[in-house]
């Protein structure tokens, strides 16, 4: 069994994957201790790990993966099975990459944009060459919300998941219609640009707003929310298969 940790910026995601590639447990954290990760590797009998983190965790975690398991922390010097591009490897985010290839694993030979809708909103492009080109990153919905409160002296700090009426009759629903109705405007643009690039492109999008957008693009999206997990595992096969 393969052990696939994604540590982001809110919480972290674990995922076991069988030896078919097949995901047979998922489950989200607001942290991730000692004893959970034991009772992980435990219980599925786990023979690789592969960690990715965009944020700070316990150098422990790290150790005890690398004592019982074929252990890989994913960075910009792991191998990967694309042709990354990107100008500055070392600042690229670990779970942008990962997204990339889990997205390339499901649609190979095929033009994708791959949105991962979370504490940011990404973009990454890979053409059918397997040529990774890099992409754009702007705030996510709740950035948005914090940013709109932080800055100003009265404008108040709105959570919701509701998307709200396009003509906001009140200061807060007017905050809402701006966020959501704005960021939905926002990546329906992008996906504009790149058809235009590429008539043939894909879309996918992953992350813990993924779904929220499903049915408000007026593109044609594929809504993967474990897209980054995926890749992980692709990752961690491509090196244990290549040592």
């Amino acid at each position: 069994m393969n052990l696939c940790i994604d540590i982001g910026n809110t919480q972290s995601k674990v995922a076991i994957f069988d030896k078919q590639q097949q995901m047979q447990y998922m489950a989200r954290h607001q942290s991730l201790d000692m004893p959970l990760l034991a009772h992980y590797i435990t219980k599925y009998n786990i023979k690789n790990s592969i960690l990715s983190s965009v944020a700070n965790h316990a150098s422990k975690l790290e150790t005890y993966l690398h004592t019982h398991t074929k252990f890989i922390r994913l960075t910009h010097h792991t191998a990967i099975p694309i042709h990354n591009h990107y100008a500055t490897p070392n600042t690229l985010g670990r779970d942008r990459i990962a997204a990339v290839i889990g997205g390339y694993s499901i649609y190979p030979k095929t033009p994708l944009l791959v949105i991962d809708a979370g504490t940011c909103i990404t973009y990454d492009y890979i053409n059918h060459k397997c040529e990774y080109k890099g992409g754009g990153i702007s705030p996510g919905m709740h950035i948005k919300f914090k940013a709109l409160h932080t800055f100003t002296s009265k404008l108040p700090l709105i959570q919701t998941n509701q998307m709200g009426a396009l003509i906001g009759n009140t200061t807060a629903n007017a905050i809402i219609s701006g966020v959501m109705w704005g960021t939905v405007a926002e990546i329906d643009g992008i996906i504009e640009r790149y058809k235009a690039l590429n008539a043939n492109l894909k879309v996918l999008v992953t992350g813990g707003d993924a779904l929220f957008f499903d049915a408000k693009l007026k593109n044609k999206i594929f809504v993967l929310p474990n897209l980054v997990l995926q890749g992980l595992n692709k990752i961690l096969i491509y090196n244990v298969n290549n040592k």
